[in-house]
């Protein structure tokens, strides 16, 4: 099932969908498909952007993303050269208007509420890796009633949102292409000075017109996102680089000020760069 920006089509008469990418790097593209996606990742480490969220993935991560979610998965080829994950993907109505209705099934509609917002989850996560083991030598009714079994399993699970705010309208090609132009230039520029002229030119509108586009869309400013986006980055050479010191970290991260960066750091993650490295 090839994915396009902000459309996914699913093979004809297919109610249920079974993915799997390996790849050197997933697919980069800012989208958002009608289905939601349940996936597992066995390889593969990067960043991962849902709603108006930054996050990280790594291996053995258990991801749910709920239908119309914009995100993009920005693979960090240099820490895992191969990237795999499986998928399910399916709807509300994939099996009938009315299958999640039936009182047997009531508990899925907490799955289906925390899923609007994206979710990670935390723990039972060898149980669904187990379930994800099985699908590949299952034929479609066996794959259905994994499907099921997974999704009980989440609802039993401790789950964290993957984003705080989704922006309800279905994005159009144009504006999913715009979107991730911006998106795009700032995982790649974060380490370097980004000008509002510069991202405004990105998504080829004028400062004040982006400026009101992008916060409608994401519910904060650019250069909030940008900020996030570079304690992410921040985060990963905290942990993979020990012999970096905080300074160059924060430089290489795109702070031309230390005494901003451990604010804004302590501000998102909770705690300073040099306790944050103290704990792995």
């Amino acid at each position: 099932m090839k994915v396009l920006p902000f459309k996914i089509p699913k093979p004809r008469n297919e109610a249920l969908v079974y993915q799997v990418d390996r790849e050197e790097a997933f697919y980069d593209q800012l989208h958002q498909h009608g289905e939601i996606q349940i996936s597992y990742i066995p390889q593969g480490e990067g960043t991962l952007i849902v709603g108006d969220s930054i996050n990280e993935y790594k291996p053995n991560d258990i991801l749910i993303i709920g239908g119309f979610v914009p995100h993009v998965f920005k693979s960090d080829t240099v820490a895992s050269p191969i990237s795999e994950m499986h998928t399910l993907f399916f709807d509300l109505h994939s099996f009938g208007k009315d299958f999640f209705e039936i009182a047997d099934l009531s508990l899925t509609k907490e799955f289906f509420k925390k899923s609007e917002l994206g979710m990670r989850v935390l723990s039972n996560t060898e149980q669904i890796i187990d379930k994800f083991h099985q699908l590949p030598s299952q034929n479609k009714v066996e794959q259905i009633a994994t499907l099921l079994n997974i999704m009980s399993l989440v609802t039993r699970s401790k789950t964290v949102p993957l984003s705080s705010f989704v922006y309800k309208k279905t994005f159009s090609d144009d504006e999913g292409k715009r979107m991730n132009n911006v998106y795009k230039y700032a995982m790649e520029q974060f380490g370097e000075p980004i000008s509002l002229e510069e991202i405004s030119s990105v998504a080829n509108m004028s400062r004040n017109a982006f400026c009101r586009y992008f916060k409608k869309r994401t519910n904060k400013t650019f250069f909030q996102f940008l900020i996030e986006i570079r304690i992410e980055n921040a985060c990963k050479l905290i942990i993979n680089k020990p012999e970096l010191s905080i300074s160059l970290i924060s430089e290489e991260c795109g702070f031309n000020n230390i005494a901003n960066f451990n604010r804004k750091f302590k501000e998102l993650k909770g705690c300073s760069p040099t306790q944050y490295r103290s704990r792995f």
